[in-house]
């Protein structure tokens, strides 16, 4: 494991960084932060979100939707506007790390009760922060225009993507002007020596070191080249500029959940100051992937437990666009900009995505649709609640929008009574082309698993991935029951397999999320699946043999089960009366 995230936590460190926007004359009082990802060294240019820039905007947010408006120079923020990039010892080490033997983390100093002495570092110092200029604001045009088809329309009520819970007092205009900055980034250069000084009249002597290095500071994963379900590494700071002793760099683990072209999802978590934020790949080695858009996404006012990206590879280059044309800029600096993988960089290409994934089908009955697992190539389980009435209609689309549609009928669904949430859907033709995944025999509790499901996007752009542990299996005279997972799962992931990320293998059907009934709020990190041994002797009879009597069976669980899936306490014996 180690080996495998070696070159991305190297990349992560290296480039990750965080910038801070003021008024002049004004440093402590309005001061807005993000994080950022340094792109390439002598001069140092930065990537980090636009959002930060909103409040010196000459003509507003709403420059930032204007007809074709794919990128703004530099002057179109006010005079007063000073930006501020500060970064790690990593940053600053030729060699790209702390120094050897010794934590690259420093001795907070941002909540000390008290002035006193200094404390002795325990690694090497942050770099102090170091004035910067505003090249550019840049957005990718396909980015918005796929928010704009998932997020828009009559789904734009639905979803959420303020830096804040839905009830947190937040303006109208404030969360306007995030929503319109959601697919905006800046590209910055940091002052150095001469320039530097002019911004800055007292300038701290680390402040005229000159990079050990030159040109791009990290290679670029192309659009497409991680495919969904490969792990990521995201390195952002939450709450941005504040004590960057602390959470500078802060990283989080996850895969690449979902795409559609340029936005992508992932369920690495991230916290309000990571937008901007470097997202690299395990695969290619250390290559960025994408930068945060928006951390926290609300739908229905539950919090999905999912991060908005948008690539890295359409934001450079539509920054080399921008800065090749004429006018007043930066010449020469388009060639600065790091290159996508492959040479100079020699990097291997994508890694085919893990073909368990592809078992996952969309399931629709009526208005009712959710997720199920191919077992045979005519065979389809899903969930009883998508899929509640015996012979009716189901539609079976394995790789939405573009596959063809497979029609086929319930031929079993459990009883409202019954624990277990399944149905069986038998298809009118094979399902090809699709992997039938291996059901495991065993359950081993803090493995690597993963969901695939057709939550938060649903019919748009075909199943998310998220990854987890199996936090839980309850058992009832030693046989598994339940399994219970930390992947993030959504409405409309009901029926969808669970799969242990490891081996392939199909653990389970995922039967719910949680909820709590006092206040309502979902919790998408707890849930719960029927473990596949519960159903693999009734499905292997039902396929040779056409009896349905070992699903029947299911209807017929004990009292225990019952007590298990309704989520209440075994039923003690009642003490003995002493009369």
């Amino acid at each position: 494991m180690a080996r495998q995230w070696g070159p991305s936590l190297r990349a992560a460190e290296k480039a990750g960084c965080v910038v801070s926007a003021s008024r002049a004359g004004q440093p402590a009082a309005g001061s807005w932060s993000c994080s950022g990802v340094i792109v390439s060294r002598g001069p140092d240019l930065v990537l980090c979100h636009g959002g930060i820039l909103t409040p010196f905007l000459r003509a507003g947010s709403a420059a930032l939707t204007a007809a074709g408006a794919a990128f703004l120079r530099g002057d179109s923020c006010s005079d007063d506007l000073r930006l501020h990039v500060q970064w790690g010892p990593a940053a600053a080490s030729p060699a790209g790390g702390a120094e050897r033997g010794r934590a690259g983390l420093c001795t907070p100093q941002c909540a000390a009760p008290e002035p006193g002495p200094p404390a002795r570092p325990r690694g090497r110092p942050l770099q102090p922060p170091r004035p910067a200029e505003l090249l550019l604001l840049l957005s990718c045009p396909a980015f918005r225009a796929h928010f704009a088809r998932l997020f828009g329309g009559e789904a734009a009520e639905q979803w959420r993507f303020a830096s804040a819970a839905p009830d947190d007092q937040v303006s109208e205009e404030e969360e306007e002007d995030q929503l319109r900055a959601l697919g905006w980034f800046a590209l910055l250069r940091v002052r150095r020596g001469a320039a530097a000084a002019a911004a800055e009249p007292e300038p701290e002597p680390e402040q005229e070191q000159e990079p050990a290095e030159r040109g791009p500071a990290v290679a670029v994963a192309p659009l497409g080249a991680v495919p969904k379900g490969a792990p990521l590494l995201a390195c952002g700071s939450p709450f941005g500029a504040f004590c960057p002793d602390i959470f500078l760099n802060t990283l989080s683990r996850g895969v690449l959940s979902n795409a559609a072209g340029p936005l992508l999802l992932t369920d690495a978590r991230c916290l309000p100051g990571t937008e901007g934020g470097g997202v690299f790949a395990a695969r290619p080695a250390g290559a960025l992937v994408a930068l945060v858009a928006a951390p926290l996404c609300w739908k229905a006012r539950e919090w999905v437990g999912l991060t908005l990206l948008c690539a890295a590879a359409p934001l450079l280059r539509a920054a080399r666009a921008a800065l090749g044309r004429p006018g007043p800029g930066a010449p020469g600096l388009a060639a600065l900009l790091p290159p996508e993988v492959g040479a100079p960089w020699g990097l291997p290409l994508r890694a085919p995505g893990p073909p368990w994934a592809a078992a996952a089908v969309l399931v629709e009955c009526g208005a009712v649709w959710g997720s199920g697992v191919a077992v045979a190539p005519r065979l389809v389980v899903t969930c009883r609640h998508v899929a509640p009435r015996e012979a009716a209609r189901v539609l079976v689309r394995a790789t939405p929008p573009k596959s063809a549609m497979i029609w086929g009928h319930v031929v079993f669904a459990t009883q409202e009574t019954s624990p277990y949430d399944i149905a069986v859907v038998s298809l009118e033709e094979d399902l090809q082309g699709i992997p039938l995944p291996v059901p495991t025999e065993h359950f081993h509790e803090g493995e690597a698993v993963s969901v695939v499901g057709f939550g938060v996007f649903g019919q748009a752009c075909g199943p998310s991935v998220t990854s987890g542990i199996l936090s839980a299996v309850v058992r009832v005279d030693d046989i598994p029951v339940m399994l219970q997972t930390t992947c993030a799962v959504h409405g409309g992931s009901s029926g969808g397999p669970l799969f242990s990320t490891c081996t392939g293998d199909l653990l389970g059907i995922v039967a719910s999320n949680t909820r709590d009934n006092n206040t309502g709020a979902t919790y998408p990190h707890l849930n719960f699946s029927i473990p596949v041994t519960v159903l693999q002797p009734a499905l292997q009879r039902y396929r040779q043999t056409g009896d349905l009597g070992g699903l029947r069976e299911l209807d017929g669980a004990v009292e225990p089960v019952k007590v298990v899936w309704r989520l209440q306490r075994p039923l003690t014996k009642a003490p003995r009366s002493k009369l």
